[in-house]
């Protein structure tokens, strides 16, 4: 993919990105320190933050390694903003291996719902306390194809992805008279490292045909961070609580 870089177009602005280290939140945060923001990266792993901020060299990239689904990671992030957030990308999120309601198991449940809503609605909060009194911010939630139908992975996975849209939306309602924009991209397969084993035979042989005829092909991850910065800008100024697909058109089969 050749991308397009708008040069300055966040000049002076602070933008954190979680998942930073890989995938999606890596190239969103190669993408915004190329149009000039401070990035507060954040991952969990701590060599691909080093990986990442070599790459970087001469940008200004402050990096935060911590679990999202962590009080204490949500608070090292905030300091790390050092007061000012003008933008947010909730990038950072696991899979389920595809596990069905029957077979679901609370350590999957409660480690795909920590890690996908419980993070990002704590540091949504917080940034929220930094962004209201400042009248203007903007916040990216990755949200998924899961997010529109039940054939897209297991029950934790969905349900997390469609309580993202939820909480896009409500803060998009609640905020948007105090000029605080909140909205998602919805990506359908993506070029990443993230894990997603298929850890049932049932739910193979109900979502593995359909993956076989309706999901289009990879897209790289490049093409998700233009989709976020572009509604982190201010070129998306009229967009607010909408959930962008980026998915190839999967969602239209």
């Amino acid at each position: 993919m050749t991308q397009t870089i708008t040069p300055k177009r966040f000049d002076g602005r602070t933008v954190i990105v979680t998942g930073a280290g890989s995938g999606i939140g890596r190239a969103t945060a190669t993408r915004l320190v190329q149009e000039g923001a401070r990035v507060v990266a954040a991952d969990v792993v701590a060599d691909r933050l080093d990986a990442l901020r070599g790459e970087l060299v001469g940008h200004d990239v402050v990096t935060v390694v911590g679990d999202v689904a962590q009080a204490a990671t949500i608070d090292a992030v905030i300091a790390a903003a050092d007061g000012t957030v003008d933008g947010l990308a909730n990038v950072a999120g696991i899979m389920d291996a595809f596990l069905p309601p029957a077979e679901v198991d609370d350590a999957t449940w409660d480690r795909v719902m920590g890690v996908n809503v419980t993070g990002p609605m704590r540091l949504t909060r917080a940034v929220l306390g930094l962004m209201i009194p400042a009248g203007a911010g903007s916040i990216v939630n990755v949200a998924s194809e899961a997010a529109f139908r039940g054939s897209a992975a297991g029950v934790a996975y969905t349900t997390s992805k469609h309580a993202v849209v939820g909480l896009t939306k409500s803060v998009a309602f609640f905020y948007g008279p105090s000029g605080v924009r909140a909205n998602a991209v919805a990506p359908g397969a993506v070029v990443t490292n993230i894990e997603a084993p298929m850890r049932s035979d049932f739910a193979a042989g109900r979502i593995g045909p359909i993956m076989q005829v309706a999901v289009p092909q990879p897209a790289e991850a490049e093409r998700l961070a233009a989709a976020i910065t572009w509604l982190l800008s201010d070129d998306a100024a009229n967009v607010n609580g909408a959930v962008l697909p980026s998915d190839g058109g999967w969602s239209v089969v």
